[in-house]
């Protein structure tokens, strides 16, 4: 069954589980996320795999670890995958305990492929899987900041929960990254029938010639009918995305964009900032969050096509990153999720070309300018260079 995203309802949820009833779930940061996170480790039987893109050294991944370590105890195979360079500021020693109590860690590092003319790329989805039954695939990593103190609130991000047959397709995935098996190539998005809900895994991976997520939100946005509406951090479509936008446009298409206010990368929210005149000339509409960092990647088509996940709209996630999303047709759930974001929209400020004119000037201007400039150019360097192979090549 799908059922609509809530905050009170994880009773009913662990009741399903239980049940083995197949549901798929929209979920949000904070303990939303955390409390399924806990309950989907405390459950699992056979095996597990964490796949993350930054693991920090707090009270949330301290918690995460714990139940981990707890589950290796009880001879539940446990794999970790982390990566690199997201997870650099973990200690060794944190590492080391973790292999110690009968975990599986491995750090993905840069991959360097001479036939591709490719230097480098990262981990950076974010999937759990238990058992190859249920599973969590979103944006959100495990820190303080996604789970939130009681200072601040919890980054906007988003995932889904699935008990259903994608969750066995995600921990081949999963399996393939972890033991280097390379089949992955080999494995074709399939779509399974959830009640009247089709429920897909998508991959973009270009070093192995996946391109999924970002062909997925191409064909979504050259084919809808009546809306588009984008939660995305680091927005910064490369051109295929961009020009698919901007024909939607034109097309009349009604095109909403919730894009961040407060960013922990200031230059990206600069660079975003340059784009938005271009927007606005394209009457798309945008709104800025400004109660926390934005950090989802969600989208809504026509309120029947949802994707979650991983993957940012810019050309690093295109080409360099590894990236996980979920692909649901079923217009219950996109009208679930259009309704969680119409909540955010009530909460944002929205830009205008007069509200553009009042912050837009020549300093301003000139700093978006500059910010995009760099950004594109570090993205590009990012995406074909090395980038620090050495850092934690040789840690384990």
């Amino acid at each position: 069954m799908i059922q609509k995203s809530a905050e009170d309802n994880t009773k009913k949820v662990l009741h399903v589980m239980d049940h083995n009833e197949d549901y798929i779930e929209l979920v949000h940061s904070g303990e939303d996320y955390f409390y399924r996170l806990e309950k989907t480790i405390e459950k699992a039987q056979e095996e597990i795999h964490l796949q993350t893109y930054i693991f920090e050294n707090d009270s949330t991944g301290n918690r995460i670890a714990t139940l981990l370590k707890e589950a290796a105890k009880r001879k539940v195979k446990v794999y970790v995958l982390l990566d690199a360079y997201g997870c650099a500021a973990l200690p060794d020693s944190y590492a080391h305990d973790l292999v110690q109590h009968g975990i599986s860690l491995r750090f993905f590092s840069p991959l360097f492929s001479w036939n591709n003319f490719y230097l480098g790329r990262r981990m950076h989805h974010k999937v759990v899987v238990a058992d190859g039954k249920t599973a969590l695939i979103g944006g959100i990593n495990i820190a303080d900041k996604y789970h939130g103190t009681t200072e601040s609130e919890p980054w906007l991000d988003y995932a889904v929960q699935l008990y259903c047959p994608a969750a066995e397709d995600l921990q081949k995935l999963c399996r393939d990254y972890f033991f280097k098996q390379s089949s992955s190539k080999k494995i074709k998005p399939v779509l399974h029938l959830v009640e009247k809900a089709r429920v897909g895994i998508l991959q973009n991976d270009w070093l192995k010639s996946k391109t999924e997520v970002c062909d997925a939100y191409t064909n979504a946005i050259l084919h809808a009918e009546k809306e588009i509406v984008i939660v995305g951090s680091y927005f910064l479509p490369g051109s295929i995305i961009a020009k698919a936008l901007k024909k939607a446009c034109k097309r009349g298409i009604k095109t909403t964009v919730i894009l961040a206010g407060i960013s922990d990368v200031p230059l990206v929210r600069r660079a975003t900032e340059h784009l938005y005149s271009s927007f606005l000339n394209h009457h798309m509409r945008i709104y800025e969050w400004n109660k926390s960092v934005v950090h989802g990647k969600a989208s809504v088509v026509d309120k029947k096509w949802s994707t979650v996940g991983s993957f940012n709209l810019n050309s690093l996630s295109c080409y360099g990153s590894i990236e996980m999303n979920v692909e649901i047709h079923s217009v219950e759930f996109a009208e679930n999720l259009r309704a969680d974001f119409e909540k955010v929209i009530s909460e944002c400020s929205e830009i205008t070309k007069e509200s553009l004119k009042q912050r837009a000037g020549i300093f301003n201007r000139l700093a978006n300018w500059v910010s995009y400039q760099m950004v594109r150019t570090a993205m590009l360097l990012l995406t074909f260079l090395p980038h620090l192979r050495f850092l934690k090549d040789y840690r384990l």
